[in-house]
Parts: C-alpha cells; structure tokens; sequence
C-alpha cells in the first residue's frame, strides 16, 4: 500500500527543508518527542509512513518515525536562488564573516559589520521561515537585505527556512544552531535594534509593510443562530462605509460552488471548513477583509483556519454566534431541524453531532430578541478596523 500523502503546514515546511539540506541536527527528523515535529491532523495520526508533498503536490520526502529520505528538492517559492545548503554556502564563501539576519539592518549594524569585517566577504544569513522575521515578511527581509548587501559591498545574502516555534529558548536554540551550520567563518551578531535604516532599506521596509493587514471575521455558530444575517449586515455596512475591499464566503454559498460534491460527513464538513479557511487567508494575505459564515463545529478545524490566517499575515477574528439551540430551532426557517429530529439528516449539527463551543472568541453573541443593528454592534466593537 502506498504512503499516505500529507502536505506539511508552512512551518513544517520550513522545517523540512532545514532537516534536509543538514540545517538542522538529523537527530530531529519529526520525532515525536522532538522539538521539531509533525502535526498531520487525526486523519494521519498514528500513521507509520507519510510522503511529505509541497503545496503543488510535488514529493519531497518520505518520513517514517525517526527517518527521512529525501525524494526531491524544494522549487517554490520566491528568492529560491539564494536558499542555498550549508554545504554551498560553506564551498562558496569560505571564510567569509557571517551575520545572521531577522530582522532589516540598521545604520547602526551596518557600521558593526563594518567594523568588524576587516577586509572580509560577508554572508549575510537571512532567517526567513514563518514567523522569524520581525517587523517584515519574509520577502520583505530578503529584499531589506539585498539592499544593505549593496551598501556593505562584497557581501552575499544567502537565505534560510528558519521557522519560529512559539518558544522563545527553542527558537534561538535552534537558531543558534542553523546559524552555526551555516557559517564558512566567523559569526557577528548585531543588534537589529534602533529605527535608523539607511534610505536603500527604509525603501524595502515602506513597500512590505501595508498600514492595514487582511482580516478574517469568522462568523461560527450553529444553524439558525443567526450567522449568515450578522455576516451579511457586516458586509452591507463595510461597502456602504467604503475604504475597504471585501468578500463574503458564506457557508452556503461555498457550498454550493467551492466544495460541490462534498457529503455533510464529519470529514467532509472539516474538508469544506479547511477550503474556506484557505480561500480567506489568501484575502488577508493581499489586504483583503474575508467575512465567512459556517457552522464549523469543530475547534480543531477552527484552529486550522486561524493559523492559516496568521500565516497568511492576516488578522483572525473569531464571532461565536452563541444562540441557543432551543431558540434556533424554534426559528427553522430552512426546516432543517424537523428533518434532523425526524432522522431525515444524518450527524446534523446540535442534534446528532456535537457542536464545540469556542474558548477563543474574540465576542460571543446571542441573537436571542435583539435587532441585527444591536447584535452587530458587539461584533463591530471587537474588529481591527474602523467603521
């Protein structure tokens, strides 16, 4: 039987990519008890074998617990060119003074490189993976770099998929050590601090950084409570304001179009949850505001979706439509309930399949006798944006 094929998350991705060009120690290859692992979802969990795909569904690897076997190299992408191996990069550049990058260079760290190169090349190391940069994305700090390698003269930028992993110590442990891999010479850490940038990096930094990021409202509620009506209220109110471009992907709608063919089975339903998290994050990623409306009962998917979003560079805003179940079924207006109750419709949210109530919600409300401008209002007092 062939190996189940999984595509990782942006961070495992990078991570892959470090495990594999010998960035990081072999001894991490996605062990469970590692700090670098895989999280394939309870669809793959326990699985003994994975071929590990990129987003284009290309193979890169074959993982078996404590093992990977390289099937292909990574080729998306922007700046590929310069996601060179520490084998190259040591062949290519030996000797040269290394300075690991998170962040644009300030005047300050581009006299202390300066300073401290006497008459050698410099590798400037940008650490790219999902979540690193700080204050840029990482194309923003790749082209930031570029710009101070100009300034600096015979200096290389040389880019590497370091992800950060939600742990201050991991991450710079591990940092240290993708760093120190790296390195055909010695190592010089700057600052990164201060906001003095030369005019060349402050270019860089203007372009990448939009005033205002993408934002994903995320309307999740059970049927009836009153989410496509706020959704749509929200909508209407942010084209009337205008400033704004927006798209409305109701749970509905989406239904009908992205995920036709799709049953309403528990993994049909996170499959269709998962297209609409998808669809919403690459609206936040280029600014957008995505307003989505599914019951999506699961916290585990919910969870999905959000970090896409934050990957996307988005901000995730979750509204817990928290009408009772007696009231939306009083409401039926799609007679749904009768059917569920009648056991017309299998697994039907709230009545045979369970429903799990949000910890996370950045507002809860409950429709329950309000109008559509009151209950809105709760919803407009929580968004990251003014309307």
């Amino acid at each position: 039987m062939p190996a189940a094929q999984y595509c990782p998350s942006p961070r495992e991705l990078d991570d892959l990519e470090l495990l594999l060009n010998g960035g990081l120690a072999p001894w991490e290859n996605f062990s469970p008890d590692g700090p670098v692992r895989l999280e394939p979802g309870t669809e793959l969990a326990g699985s003994t074998e994975l071929e590990l795909v990129d987003p284009e569904g290309l193979p890169l690897a074959r993982w078996t617990p404590g093992s990977l076997t390289a099937l292909a190299v990574p080729a998306y992408g922007p700046f590929r060119r310069l996601h060179l191996s520490p084998t190259e990069v040591r062949s290519r550049y030996a000797g040269a003074l290394t300075v690991p990058v998170a962040a644009p260079l300030t005047s300050e760290d581009l006299a202390a490189i300066t300073d401290a190169r006497a008459g050698r090349a410099v590798v400037l190391l940008a650490l790219v993976g999902t979540g690193t940069p700080q204050g840029i994305s990482p194309v923003g700090l790749v082209r930031a770099s570029l710009a101070a390698a100009a300034l600096l003269g015979d200096t290389e930028v040389v880019a590497a998929s370091l992800a950060s992993h939600g742990d201050p110590e991991l991450d710079h442990t591990l940092g240290q050590q993708v760093t120190a891999t790296y390195a055909p010479g010695d190592v010089l850490a700057v600052s990164g601090s201060g906001e003095d940038y030369p005019s060349a990096v402050a270019d860089v930094i203007d372009s990448d950084q939009p005033e205002q990021p993408g934002v994903v409202v995320f309307f999740t509620g059970l049927s009836g409570s009153g989410k496509s009506t706020l959704a749509q209220a929200l909508l209407d109110l942010i084209l009337e304001k205008g400033g704004h471009t927006v798209t409305s992907l109701d749970g509905d709608v989406v239904r009908r179009n992205l995920s036709a063919g799709l049953t309403f089975s528990k993994a049909d339903r996170e499959t269709n949850i998962r297209r609409i998290g998808w669809v919403a994050a690459e609206i936040a990623r280029h600014r957008g505001i995505a307003i989505c409306s599914p019951i999506a009962p699961f916290d585990e998917t919910r969870q999905q979706v959000r970090a896409m979003v934050t990957d996307a560079g988005g901000l995730f805003v979750l509204v817990h439509v928290a009408t009772p179940l007696e009231e939306c079924e009083r409401r039926d207006r799609k007679g749904l309930y009768a059917k569920a109750r009648a056991g017309e419709i299998p697994e039907f949210t709230g009545i045979s399949s369970p429903y799990d109530v949000p910890a996370d919600a950045a507002v809860r409300v409950d429709t329950t006798g309000r109008t559509i401008e009151d209950a809105l209002g709760d919803v407009i007092a929580v968004l990251p944006f003014d309307l």
